[in-house]
C-alpha cells in the first residue's frame, strides 16, 4: 500500500488531482494572483495573512504525524493525495478568520497575563513541576519555533480563546437534551423472533435444462472469463548466479576455521529445578533426599508436574543466577543438588541428562559452508550485472538474448489474470516481485518495462508476450458452477420468501408461537438488547430493526451468521430511570455540551470566513508541493 502510495503520487494522474485539490481551494474565494495577494502569503481572510511559512511547518508537522501512523515518511505530494494539505490550509484559514475577528473587536491579553499563560504550560515545566525555561527552548527548537515568534502566536491563541469563550463558554447541553441521549443510549428491548436456517427449507434441486439457461443468460458476466496474459522474465537473484563448484576446497576449510565457533557446541544439560518458599523448607527437603527419597518423589509429593520443574536442556551461560550454575554443572548425570540459595528464591537442582560439548566436523557442514560463499560471491556480483543488463536492455536486447548473454534462465509461467490466478482457477506460480502482475497489466506486447525489486537484493526484468482478452465463456464450460450459483440464489429465494410470508402473517396479529407451530420452526425470545450491540442470532442489521420503531414492530431481516433470516416483533422496552447525578450521566453532558459548542464556534467562523472574504494563492499552494508549473 505504501509503495503504490509512493508511486501513485508521482504520476501525471496523481498530479493532475493535486492540481484540482490546489485549485479547489478557491472555493473560499478569488485567488491570490488575481487579487495581489503577496508571493509570501498563502491565504488572506479578511485584513489577516496566512503566511506561506506557517503553512509549510503546519502541513509538514501534520504530514509527520501521518507518517508515524503509515511507518515511514510520506513525501509531501502523497500527502496533498490523502488531503492533508487542505486540512492544514483549512485549519489556518479557521485560525486567521478568529483573529481577523479579535482584531476588530480590539481583543488582547496583557504581558503580564501572557506571561502567566506561557509559564503554567506544563510542556514547559520541568521535573519539580515549576517553569523552566532551559525546557522552553528545547520544546521551541524541536518544534521549529524562535522564542518571539512563539509569543506572538501565543498571543493570538489567547485572543481566540477569548473570543471562543465569549461565543460558547460555560455552554451547557440542556437536561431535557442530556436526559432523551441517556434514554437513547440506556434503552433495552425484548423481541420475539423465528429463525429461518438454511436446514428448514430442504435440499434444493437441480434446475432443469431451460431454467438454467436462463439463469446462464441473464447473469452472463458474473461467469465472464477475465482477461489473461502470458509473461516471460529473467530474474538477478544470488541463487541463479551461485556457482558452488567454483569454491576452492580450502577456501571452504579457511572458511570453517574462521567460523569454528559457530559449529561448536559447549556441554549443555538438561536441568530440573524445584524452588521452595523458605531456606527450612528447602533444608528439610535435602534432607529427605539425602536419606533415599528421590527428586520425582518429592515432586510428586509437593504436586509438582514436569512443567512446574523442567527448565530444559541449558548451557552455563543461559543461566541468569550464577549459583545455580555452579551448582547445576558441578553434578554427575542424574545427581541432585542439595539447597542452593539462588538469587531470586532457594532452589534445589537435578540433572537428568549431561550433554557433552561438541563441534560438528568439517565434512559434516561442508555443503553448508560452499553454498554460503558461493552466494555471497553472487551478491557481490549482482549490481555490475545489474548495470550490464540495464545497458543491454537499452540497447534494445530481447530477454532471450539477456538470458543467454549472462547464462540466467529465461522463464515463462502460465496465464494469469489480474488476480494471480490460472485459467482453472489455481494459483500461479510468480516471482515475489511486488508490481509484476499490476505491472503486467498496464504494460503490452512489444513495451519494455520496468526493472522491480525481487527480494533484499535480487532484479527482476519481464516482458508481456501475449494477451487473452476477457470472454463470454460457454454453459458448458461452467455449468457446475452455474448450477452452485443457481442453487445459491434459490435459497435466498426460498429463504427472503418464507420470511415475508410469515411477517405478513405476524402483521395480521399471528402469534408466534402459532407460527412456529404452523411453520415447524421454534420460537425464540431476546432480552435486553442494545443499540448497535448484537447478540446471539441477532446482528446489527436485525439491532437496526429492533430499534426502528416503537414496541410492536415487526420486521424481517438476515441472521448474524448471514445464512438465514429472521423474522421478529419487538414485544417490550425498557428504559431506565434519569439521574441527573450519576457518573454517566454527566459524561453524556460533558460530550453534548461540547459538541454544541463545537457547531457553534464552527457555524461562526463559517460566517466570518464568508463576511470577511477568503483568498487563497493557488501558486505559493504549488511551491510547497513542488509543482511550480501548477
Amino acid at each position: 500500500m505504501l509503495d503504490a502510495l509512493r508511486k501513485g503520487a508521482g504520476t501525471w494522474l496523481a498530479k493532475i488531482f493535486i492540481a484540482l485539490l490546489i485549485f479547489s481551494f478557491a472555493v473560499w474565494g478569488v485567488s491570490g494572483f488575481l487579487t495581489g495577494v503577496g508571493q509570501n502569503t498563502a491565504a488572506k481572510v479578511g485584513d489577516t495573512d496566512v503566511s506561506l511559512f506557517d503553512l509549510d511547518r503546519t502541513y509538514r508537522q501534520d504530514l509527520n504525524r501521518v507518517s508515524q501512523q503509515f511507518g515511514r515518511q510520506l513525501t509531501p505530494a502523497e500527502g496533498a493525495t490523502l488531503g492533508l494539505l487542505q486540512q492544514s490550509l483549512g485549519k489556518l484559514v479557521a485560525e486567521a478568520a478568529l483573529n481577523d475577528t479579535a482584531n476588530q473587536m480590539n481583543l488582547g491579553v496583557s504581558d503580564d497575563r501572557l506571561a502567566q499563560i506561557i509559564q503554567s504550560d506544563p510542556a514547559f515545566q520541568g521535573p519539580g513541576g515549576r517553569y523552566d525555561r532551559n525546557r522552553l527552548q528545547q520544546v521551541l527548537q524541536s518544534n521549529g519555533y524562535r522564542e518571539d515568534e512563539y509569543v506572538v502566536q501565543r498571543r493570538k491563541v489567547a485572543e481566540r480563546g477569548q473570543l471562543a469563550e465569549g461565543l460558547a463558554g460555560g455552554m451547557k447541553a440542556p437536561a431535557a437534551y442530556v436526559e432523551a441521549f441517556d434514554a437513547f443510549q440506556g434503552e433495552s428491548r425484548k423481541v420475539d423472533y423465528l429463525l429461518i436456517a438454511p436446514d428448514s427449507i430442504g435440499e434444493i434441486e437441480d434446475p432443469s435444462d431451460e431454467v438454467l439457461k436462463a439463469y446462464f443468460e441473464d447473469n452472463l458476466s458474473d461467469f465472464r472469463a477475465p482477461e489473461f496474459r502470458e509473461i516471460k522474465y529473467v530474474a538477478l537473484t544470488s541463487d541463479a548466479l551461485a556457482r558452488p563448484d567454483d569454491i576452492a576446497a580450502e577456501d571452504a576449510r579457511s572458511e570453517y576455521e574462521r567460523r569454528q565457533d559457530d559449529f561448536y557446541q559447549p556441554e549443555r544439560r538438561k536441568i530440573r529445578q524445584m524452588s521452595f518458599p523458605s531456606e527450612e523448607a528447602a533444608n528439610e527437603a535435602a534432607e529427605a533426599l539425602a536419606n533415599g527419597k528421590t527428586f520425582d518423589e518429592l515432586m510428586a509429593e509437593r504436586n509438582l508436574n514436569a512443567n512446574d520443574v523442567t527448565l530444559g536442556v541449558m548451557a552455563r551461560a543461559d543461566f541468569l543466577d550464577e549459583a545455580i550454575a555452579e551448582a547445576a554443572f558441578s553434578l554427575e548425570e542424574g545427581s541432585t543438588s542439595g539447597t542452593v540459595d539462588g538469587r531470586f528464591s532457594t532452589v534445589i537442582v537435578n540433572v537428568e541428562e549431561v550433554l557433552p560439548e561438541s563441534t560438528q566436523p568439517f565434512e559434516d557442514v561442508r555443503d553448508d559452508i560452499v553454498q554460503s560463499l558461493a552466494t555471497e560471491q553472487a551478491e557481490r556480483e549482482i549490481l555490475d550485472l545489474l548495470d550490464e543488463i540495464e545497458d543491454a536492455r537499452a540497447g534494445g536486447a530481447l530477454l532471450d538474448e539477456v538470458g543467454e548473454r549472462f547464462s540466467l534462465p529465461v522463464d515463462a509461467p502460465a496465464a494469469f489474470d489480474a488476480s494471480g490466478n490460472g485459467v482453472a482457477g489455481e494459483t500461479i506460480d510468480l516471482p515475489d516481485a511486488e508490481g509484476l502482475v499490476a505491472g503486467s497489466f498496464q504494460s503490452d506486447i512489444g513495451i519494455e518495462n520496468d526493472v522491480l525489486q525481487l527480494g533484499g537484493q535480487g532484479f527482476l526484468w519481464y516482458d508481456v508476450v501475449k494477451v487473452i482478452p476477457a470472454r463470454d465463456r460457454t454453459l458448458d464450460e461452467v455449468r457446475a458452477d452455474v448450477i452452485e450459483a443457481w442453487k445459491r440464489d434459490e435459497l435466498a429465494s426460498r429463504l427472503q420468501d418464507t420470511a415475508v410470508d410469515l411477517l405478513a402473517k405476524a402483521e395480521t396479529g399471528t402469534p408466534f408461537f402459532a407460527l412456529a407451530a404452523q411453520s415447524g420452526l421454534e420460537a425464540r425470545t431476546a432480552s435486553d438488547l442494545k443499540r448497535n450491540t448484537p447478540s446471539g442470532d441477532l446482528g446489527r442489521e436485525a439491532i437496526e430493526a429492533v430499534f426502528g420503531g416503537p414496541v410492536g414492530t415487526t420486521a424481517e431481516t438476515v441472521s448474524a451468521d448471514g445464512t438465514g433470516r429472521l423474522v421478529l416483533k419487538v414485544t417490550g422496552s425498557t428504559v431506565p430511570e434519569f439521574d441527573p447525578a450519576a457518573s454517566q450521566a454527566a459524561s453524556i453532558g460533558g460530550q453534548l455540551s461540547r459538541q454544541l459548542s463545537d457547531t457553534l464556534l464552527g457555524q461562526f467562523i463559517t460566517d466570518r470566513e464568508n463576511k470577511a472574504g477568503v483568498e487563497i494563492n493557488n501558486a505559493a499552494v504549488s511551491q510547497i508541493l513542488g509543482l511550480n508549473e501548477y
